[in-house]
């Protein structure tokens, strides 16, 4: 051997190495590869949970958008209907008033109407009584003509009540 060198010894530590090496594989590297696959896939499937959820929230925030734009717009909806429900029940109390109003004004007409015919009433009667009276006294007085008494006595009495 011109070098020293034991082409055996080479080949045997070679052979160690082939085994070691090998045998590391089987050992370590290949359940820490497994490991790994097993961390990603793991990892990957979270990281699509997470975008089905996200997208699931992104679906359930559009749909609850949605949910209260339509409430809004019933609500619009209702406040106008209740508007205009309170605008006719004021329309209707006013158009109540009203012909209450009529009916107190006619009422008031017919009474002053009836106070009226009554005072006529009265006014006449009192004149009945007051000519029946002047008609007593003229009866009364002896020999002179009793139209013509009547008319003194009623032009008298006149200015007697004018003074």
């Amino acid at each position: 051997m011109p070098l020293n060198i034991d082409w055996q010894l080479i080949l045997l530590h070679w052979m160690n190495l082939a085994i070691l090496t090998g045998g590391l594989y089987f050992l370590l590297f290949k359940p820490v590869k497994k490991f790994m696959e097993q961390r990603e896939a793991h990892y990957r499937e979270l990281d699509q949970q997470a975008a089905d959820k996200l997208a699931q929230a992104e679906q359930l925030r559009a749909d609850c958008q949605a949910k209260l734009e339509r409430a809004d717009e019933e609500i619009r909806q209702e406040r106008a209907q209740a508007q205009q429900a309170a605008a006719q029940a004021a329309q209707e109390q006013v158009e109540q008033a009203e012909e209450q109003a009529r009916y107190i004004v006619a009422k008031a007409h017919a009474e002053a109407e009836q106070s009226k015919v009554r005072a006529i009433r009265e006014s006449q009667k009192e004149m009945r009584e007051l000519a029946a009276q002047a008609a007593k006294k003229l009866a009364a007085q002896p020999g002179a003509d009793a139209f013509d008494q009547f008319l003194e006595l009623t032009e008298g009495g006149g200015a007697h009540e004018g003074r």
